[in-house]
């Protein structure tokens, strides 16, 4: 999305007139989970019980123990165990993907749209591969869907606070982009695509679109091969290593990197994004509050006094946050639905949308094509769009 955009939907979800009208009927809201593989994902279920103009309608689980507790905990009598059934006779508007395990998204936000309905709230990882997102994508044009995915740090009001400081000129000459995934037992590709999908989308936001990618993935320190690749756990597809490392260049000419190393003793605080400049750097902790801090001063000049890390509110640089409901609704998930409202609403991309979805997608599945092929860089758009893992 523009960043004009970008800031007219911010206004929109950030804005209080969002008062139900008694007389106008409720949007009609479908869930689809699995309990099990995945379950509701991080709140997608209960989200919709925060906004009063929506309505949940019916919820589908395929495991009948979880339908069951699902029914009790959103206090609904309508469940089925097959949410093809599900879309058919209730007709939803909007509908929550909910499960984590990505091996399911594509086939339930699939029907759904076909189904017709009209929005729809993915959590991530959006889906498995490109020829996965490129089929969304065309479903979505042919029967005027609209996805949203649920990388929610994308719908942060810091955002624009960092945007604003880069403009002035706080960050300096831009130099480059470092991500990290938590680095636990999770470490490498299957951190990359879990945990390191909120990073590249962040990536993909300031940087814009990724023009190249070269990487390579090892399993305890050596280059994996054909006999390290075996089902990765939720869903994910082929995974192999305990450690990735990956370049991207982008459209506006910033390279960003991103690594990632299995129980590489950090704590998890070394998983965020970190925008490096001659003058300072932006560090944002994904999912935490404050999300991100500025430390100014050039990064490789030692200093007498140690650089302060000063937190970046939806306010500013170094001012108190004055909106503690707004954010959070960003990690409840408020913003992030709002926003798919309005944007069917007013014929318009949200925030996070099916592109930026199947971006992040793109840039994971580079990580594994670019291995493949020796660590050699590979061009965007990706030609191998499946998981290049099942072919080393």
């Amino acid at each position: 999305m523009k960043r004009r955009s970008f800031l007219v939907a911010s206004t929109v979800i950030a804005a209080s007139g969002f008062a139900q009208d008694d007389d106008k009927p409720k949007r009609r809201v479908g869930i689809i989970g699995h309990t099990g593989r995945g379950n509701y994902g991080h709140g997608l279920d209960t989200v919709w019980q925060r906004i009063p103009e929506a309505e949940i309608v019916a919820v589908a689980d395929g495991n009948q123990v979880g339908l069951a507790a699902e029914l009790g905990k959103l206090g609904l009598e309508r469940g089925y165990s097959d949410y093809r059934r599900m879309l058919e006779e209730v007709k939803p508007e909007f509908v929550s993907v909910g499960p984590r395990h990505a091996d399911q998204h594509h086939d339930m936000a699939l029907a759904a749209i076909e189904a017709g309905v009209k929005g729809l709230y993915i959590e991530k990882p959006f889906c498995r591969t490109p020829e996965e997102a490129d089929s969304l994508i065309a479903a979505c044009r042919k029967h005027t869907a609209t996805i949203a995915v649920a990388h929610r740090n994308r719908y942060h009001p810091v955002l624009k606070q960092i945007d604003k400081l880069i403009s002035d000129g706080g960050l300096g000459k831009m130099l480059q982009i470092r991500g990290r995934g938590k680095g636990d037992r999770r470490g490498g590709d299957e951190d990359l695509w879990v945990l390191g999908s909120h990073v590249l989308n962040l990536i993909h936001y300031f940087a814009g679109a990724p023009k190249s990618c070269s990487a390579i993935m090892l399993q305890d320190g050596r280059r994996i091969t054909a006999n390290d690749v075996k089902p990765g756990g939720e869903g994910l597809g082929p995974l192999a290593a305990n450690e990735v490392h990956a370049r991207y260049e982008t459209e506006k000419g910033i390279v960003a990197y991103y690594d990632s190393i299995a129980n590489d003793d950090t704590k998890g605080d070394a998983y965020c994004m970190q925008l490096i400049g001659s003058k300072g750097t932006v560090t944002l902790h994904i999912d935490r509050d404050p999300v991100a801090h500025f430390i100014p001063g050039n990064p490789f000049q030692p200093t007498k006094e140690p650089s302060p890390w000063i937190p970046i509110t939806s306010a500013g640089v170094g001012v108190p946050e004055n909106q503690q409901d707004l954010i959070a609704d960003v990690h409840n998930h408020v913003l992030a639905v709002r926003d798919l409202i309005d944007a069917c609403d007013n014929g318009r991309q949200p925030l996070c949308d099916v592109h930026a979805g199947a971006a992040v997608v793109e840039m994971i599945c580079a990580v594994f094509e670019s291995h493949r092929l020796g660590g050699k860089t590979v061009d965007f758009p990706l030609i191998e769009r499946t998981n290049a893992l099942q072919k080393l």
